[in-house]
């Protein structure tokens, strides 16, 4: 049987994402011995650079740790089996390192310009129509 775990990809940065369980909340970090961990909350161990390979699969790399001889990248790698693998024993041109991410629904946000801002201070709340953030939902302020 084919169990799967869903998890939000989170632009961190140029071509850096974080990578957080949807059920737990827990992010996927990497350690200085190239072992994955979970984390609940965000450090730098989480930052995973993302890079689409030739055959568009998708491949993670530590943003942080890598081999200190040869500066090869440490890649996030799951098994035959669907262990995860010590980093620096994955290697990006192997099946075990390729993920495909699936959207499944994306949150997108429009970040509020200054000018709106004070634009809004003189009315009501109610006559704007316009949905604004509540702790991360979208709430829509016509249903007040």
């Amino acid at each position: 049987m084919e169990s799967k775990a869903l998890f939000n990809l989170i632009p961190v940065g140029l071509r850096v994402v974080a990578i957080q369980g949807v059920k737990a909340s827990l992010y996927v970090a990497m350690n200085g011995e190239g072992y994955l961990y979970s984390s609940d909350v965000f450090t730098p161990e989480c930052k995973f650079k993302e890079s689409v390979f030739e055959n568009y699969y998708v491949i993670y790399s530590s943003t942080l740790y890598r081999q200190q001889e040869s500066g090869r990248a440490w890649f996030l790698g799951l098994n035959k089996e669907g262990q995860i693998m010590k980093g620096n024993r994955v290697k990006k041109t192997k099946p075990s390192s390729h993920f495909v991410p699936k959207p499944i629904e994306v949150c997108m946000y429009r970040e509020p310009s200054l000018h709106e801002i004070g634009e809004k201070q003189g009315r009501s709340r109610k006559s704007s129509g316009t949905p604004t953030m509540n702790g991360g939902k979208v709430v829509n302020q016509d249903s007040t």
